[in-house]
């Protein structure tokens, strides 16, 4: 097998959802987008996420190294091999999930949160670990919080936007408040402002989340599809680092 190649078939994406990070960089958030050749990644205070051609050819993977710098981990969506010099660091199992069945009910009132609120936001995700958050990942989208005696128990919000659709993420909920129905109410009421402004929601997970999986199911959210996301180290001689 040649190193730097895919080592399942995959053909050309024909769905905004099959390249979410380039679709989005390319439409809504285009202010977010750093480029190089075919691979773009977004400024690195609002997000971590890198998007790629399907298939990498030798420019592709010296692009990838441009953008993300020296020896810095990058998730790649698909099972790659990487060329001489790089490492591969895991390979995880993730599913996408559809919203176009959602079925919304009267969910209770949210409070939206804002730049005040990050600190906060910062603090529930390093306590509960509910996938990458940044300084300014706010500025991705809507994002609705539970208040409970002034502290920020629960959250979730809007991350990628491809073309005509959104996906929710950031949903976490504090230990000392889970069993309270409050992520199924803030997914519920996320994906309910999607759909209001004419666009549908979906979701990533990790493949061994069950919990959080039947979650999304019980809101009427299906598999779309299965991936592998492989987390690979740049070499430490990669090309300087883009700018912001």
């Amino acid at each position: 097998m040649t190193a730097g190649t895919l080592i399942e078939h995959c053909t050309a994406p024909l769905h905004p959802l099959d390249d979410p990070v380039r679709s989005s960089l390319r439409g809504a958030h285009a202010r977010f987008a750093v480029w190089s050749g075919r691979v773009a990644r977004y400024d690195r205070e609002v997000a971590g996420f890198l998007g790629h051609p399907p298939r990498l050819d030798a420019q592709d993977w010296a692009d990838v190294a441009t953008l993300a710098g020296p020896a810095a981990e990058v998730s790649l969506r698909g099972a790659y091999v990487p060329p001489p010099g790089w490492e591969v660091i895991d390979r995880i199992g993730s599913v996408q999930l559809d919203g176009s069945a959602f079925h919304g009910e009267a969910y209770p009132p949210a409070v939206p949160l804002g730049a005040r609120d990050v600190p906060r936001m910062l603090d529930l995700v390093a306590r509960t670990a509910p996938g990458p958050f940044r300084p300014r990942t706010i500025e991705m989208g809507t994002y609705l919080g539970v208040f409970d005696r002034g502290a920020l128990v629960a959250m979730a919000g809007e991350r990628m936007h491809p073309i005509g659709w959104t996906e929710i993420s950031a949903v976490c909920t504090d230990p000392a408040h889970r069993n309270r129905g409050l992520a199924t109410a803030l997914v519920g009421a996320v994906a309910d402002g999607i759909r209001r402004r004419g666009e549908t929601p979906f979701l990533h997970a990790r493949a061994d989340n069950v919990a959080a999986i039947r979650l999304y199911e019980a809101l009427g959210f299906v598999l779309r599809q299965r991936s592998v996301l492989t987390i690979v180290r740049t070499p430490a001689a990669a090309a300087d680092e883009a700018a912001s």
